[in-house]
């Protein structure tokens, strides 16, 4: 190792494929590449349902199996969230572990004091939302309240003051935008620190067309010489992909009035991380479905040959060779870069509401997409929309009606506006959310918290009491909820 570099350890929950497993492994790669050794570790790691560099030896991952499960029968997610990271956290204290210079912990807070108490290492913690607030599903701004009865706020109240007062733990809090930071200081009212933005940034060199065998049997099965409109999302409910949907039906109801549908013939393709593990994920996909079926749309399901979890058992759509709207479940690097550089797509849809930050636009903005997104949390952050001189995107409400508006002005551009919005993107992508700039900025705040200096004896003492206390209420929960399951 370089005189100087770091000895890095991210700790991530589960590493599939989504926009913070895509962060982890941009940030894992850029620090990397500046010289630093790194190693990831992980209590869930499929070799056919993540993303290439975690599987083919670019990254150094550490997968150690949890005997807990995730959940039983659909419920107690973050319960088995916690005892999964804790069971990891035993490893990584055991005496034939490794040793580090600093921790990189991301999404869950639960080791943050005990590595802190174990290692005397410090921590740094990267918030992409907090936990409390997605237990509900999709953030609303503004809205307080909890779904669910009396037992499930009985139920999440340890969890979140665990949640807390574990973060409160970190030596450093980065977060992945000014929103997340706003909802952090208003739901964390103990936290005195205030999260510095790192904006999450991506491999530009990974979205190169050149790169791209167009003619591998998984690329050419996706691609089409049809107008294609885009959507990477995670098949969940939260991410609201119904409204790319339901946006793209009213869009063609619109070329049919118009006597050029036939002409267009635009088609639809929703490609993202699906998990048949999460009943959430069985039941996005099912209800996409189901509308694709109301809106007369022809559909096809599909998975590169690479993934490991099975095609789900859904009853198939009428055969058509060229249907409106395609599935790719658990998409592959090589797919997503080809239908992002494709010349027929012309435009990436993003859907969630209050988004965290979101990659996907950057990810559009990268290839020269003109991006369609709601007009909150990250994505006002990283798509231009006024003036229009400056336009890297297109932010609105969340309806149907004016999503279908801004498809039809979007496939209306001139190719010398579709051009001059491609260079306006590109460049914005390249300045603001490239992973050199992540990295560089992950960088400093990790030397950062190492020059603070190992974790004093007397300052891990004195916190003890307060560790084992909120572990022993974890525990006498969990024995609860093992009891009156059995």
């Amino acid at each position: 190792m370089n005189p100087g570099k770091l000895r890095i350890a991210f700790i991530h929950p589960d590493l599939g494929i989504g926009g913070a497993e895509r962060l982890v492994v941009d940030a894992a790669l850029g620090l990397q590449k500046l010289g630093h050794s790194v190693d990831i570790y992980t209590s869930h790691h499929d070799p056919g349902h993540c993303f290439e560099e975690t599987r083919n030896g670019t990254l150094r991952v550490h997968h150690v199996r949890s005997p807990f499960p995730r959940a039983i029968k659909g419920k107690f997610h973050i319960l088995f969230s916690h005892a999964r990271q804790l069971h990891l956290t035993a490893h990584l204290l055991s005496p034939s572990a490794p040793s580090y210079d600093v921790y990189f912990v991301d999404q869950l807070s639960t080791c943050i004091p005990f590595l802190r108490l174990g290692t005397h290492t410090r921590v740094l913690f990267y918030c992409h939302f907090p936990d409390k607030l997605l237990a509900d599903g999709a953030y609303v701004d503004g809205d307080g309240k909890r779904n669910g009865g009396f037992l499930k706020c009985i139920y999440r109240l340890p969890m979140d003051t665990w949640e807390e007062w574990t973060t409160k733990q970190a030596d450093t809090i980065l977060a992945n935008s000014r929103f997340t930071v706003g909802v952090f200081r208003k739901h964390f009212p103990s936290i005195q620190t205030t999260p510095r933005v790192v904006y999450p940034g991506i491999n530009l060199d990974a979205y190169a067309s050149l790169d791209v065998n167009r003619a591998h049997p998984d690329v050419a099965r996706v691609l089409s010489n049809r107008p294609t409109l885009l959507s990477l999302n995670r098949f969940e409910q939260k991410k609201n992909i119904s409204l790319a949907m339901d946006a793209f039906a009213l869009l063609r109801r619109y070329l049919t009035i118009k006597g050029t549908l036939k002409k267009l013939n635009p088609r639809l393709v929703l490609a993202g991380g699906w998990d048949p593990r999460l009943l959430d994920n069985e039941k996005t996909l099912q209800t996409l479905l189901n509308n694709a079926k109301l809106h007369g749309l022809t559909y096809a399901i599909t998975t590169p040959s690479t993934s490991t979890v099975a095609l789900p058992d859904f009853p198939p759509s009428p055969e058509t060779a060229e249907p409106d709207v395609l599935f790719l479940l658990n998409f592959s690097t090589a797919q997503r870069s080809a239908l992002l550089t494709s010349p027929s797509t012309l435009a990436l849809l993003y859907t969630p509401t209050n988004e965290h930050f979101g990659i996907g636009p950057v990810e559009g903005m990268a290839c020269g997409l003109p991006v369609l997104a709601c007009n909150s949390g990250g994505p006002t952050e990283s798509i231009v929309d006024n003036p229009p001189s400056q336009r890297t995107g297109w932010l609105q409400r969340p309806g149907p009606g004016v999503w279908a508006d801004a498809l039809i002005e979007i496939l209306g551009l001139s190719p010398a506006q579709r051009k001059a919005l491609a260079e306006r993107a590109r460049r914005r992508a390249r300045e603001k959310f490239g992973m050199e700039a992540m990295a560089r900025d992950l960088e400093y705040a990790l030397e950062e918290t190492v020059a603070l200096g190992r974790v004093p004896t007397r300052a891990a003492a004195a916190a003890l009491w307060g560790v084992w206390a909120a572990l022993a209420l974890l525990l006498v929960l969990f024995a609860y909820v093992v009891q009156a399951l059995v």
